[in-house]
């Protein structure tokens, strides 16, 4: 079995943990998108870590983790992470390898992320980890790759400056460089685990463009990012929070209004822990967008949704999720395209009953409180998708299955 697990919203959804939680009957677990700017968190034991490139899976003793074509790498930022994860007791050595495939972030790529942001008359936020112009020298045939390392008149045509930096991470990179291609055909008859990072709603081609990553964050990019077909992608699982959240510019018609809404804002971001684990920066938090959701559903064909933090609502007497906007006085109900419209839409909202009950030691669907079901059950109507893993805590065994991920 081959599973998917993207963002379902506009990242920070819960990815990592449950990349996490699903890797112990992974055999395998690939990253096929992003780099530094991401940020999963996982907790086990207690302790908390917080991965940016290494895939979720490397906490597993016996897991091997890919880090795939569709990566942008920054070498010293990932020798730092493979580093914290010694100092802490995880053996990487040996399971960790990068795709030949994949690109790497340069130094200077940082400044020019930051430069080219500042001078937009309307800035996209970037975390100004070098992503975008590494990105964008892929698409300029101007990047270079591990397979690069090798090329003797490519590293020929490099700066001092960048030659110098390369070699300092070269011999370590090609101790780690696999042809994911063939890597992913030898183990075709075993669990292979894809992790996408950012979400949904930030992809290149999907998302609220131009305020996107610049990776392909949409189910999609498991395939072009790993070295294998779409054919062989046997599951799709998008995963989403029981309310939004957004980190940087852009459109997000269920924003709390700060003004009439801002201790709603301010409880579910501090009980929710909604700070970024890249930048450190407060998300913008809001209702759950039903119409946002589905339309992630759709576009990338979803078999199934994880839904995380629904304890964040255990102390409250009501909830409310967006159904529909309002835009200049029109109801609409499909996601639009354009900005123009994003901005000026207003959430149409849908009351449901708190369950005043702490959900954390729940460990079956069929003991959650009624309330919480009939929550979980309109957003299986409402997105035609079904809810197959619900997480009410951080840690590993805060989690409950409906559905075996591994099962067709």
């Amino acid at each position: 079995m081959k599973v998917v697990i993207i963002g379902a919203q506009w990242g920070d959804e819960g990815k990592g943990k449950i990349v996490d939680y699903l890797a112990e009957d992974a055999g395998y677990v690939v990253r096929y998108a992003g780099g530094p700017n991401a940020g999963h968190t996982i907790v086990v034991d207690g302790k908390q870590f917080a991965l940016h490139q290494v895939p979720s899976g490397i906490l597993y003793p016996d897991k091997k983790v890919f880090l795939g074509a569709g990566m942008v790498i920054d070498p010293e930022k990932f020798f730092a992470e493979l580093a914290m994860l010694k100092e802490n007791g995880i053996n990487w050595e040996g399971r960790v390898f990068i795709s030949d495939r994949a690109h790497i972030i340069l130094p200077k790529y940082r400044q020019m992320d930051k430069d080219r942001d500042s001078s937009r008359k309307r800035p996209i936020g970037t975390t100004g980890s070098g992503i975008g112009i590494a990105y964008s020298e892929k698409s300029h045939r101007d990047g270079i790759r591990l397979a690069d390392l090798d090329w003797k008149e490519r590293m020929a045509d490099m700066d001092d400056e960048d030659l110098e930096y390369i070699n300092r991470y070269r011999d370590l990179l090609l101790n780690m460089r696999v042809d994911l291609t063939a890597k992913m055909w030898e183990y075709r008859n075993e669990n292979i685990l894809f992790e996408g990072a950012q979400g949904a709603m930030l992809d290149i081609d999907s998302g609220t463009y131009p305020y996107v990553s610049s990776g392909a964050s949409c189910a999609a990019g498991a395939a072009t990012g790993c070295g294998i077909g779409p054919h062989d992608l046997d599951k799709i699982l998008g995963v989403f929070k029981a309310y939004q959240t957004r980190v940087g510019n852009g459109p997000m018609p269920s924003e709390f209004n700060e003004e009439s809404e801002g201790e709603l804002c301010r409880y579910v971001r501090d009980t929710g822990r909604e700070y970024g684990v890249t930048t450190g920066r407060a998300r913008r938090c809001g209702y759950l967008d039903l119409v946002a959701l589905r339309y992630a559903c759709r576009v990338n064909s979803m078999d199934g949704l994880i839904l995380t933090h629904l304890d964040i609502y255990d102390a409250m007497e009501q909830i409310e999720a967006c159904v529909a906007y309002d835009i200049n006085g029109k109801i609409v109900t499909d996601f639009p395209a354009n900005i123009d419209e994003l901005n000026c839409a207003k959430p149409v909202l849908e009351k449901f009953q708190g369950w005043r009950t702490p959900l954390k030691e729940i460990k079956k669907y069929s003991k959650l409180p009624k309330q919480a079901k009939a929550y979980i059950e309109f957003i299986e109507g409402f997105t035609g998708t079904p809810v197959d893993i619900i997480s009410v805590g951080y840690e590993r065994n805060e989690t409950f299955i409906r559905k075996n991920p591994w099962k067709k």
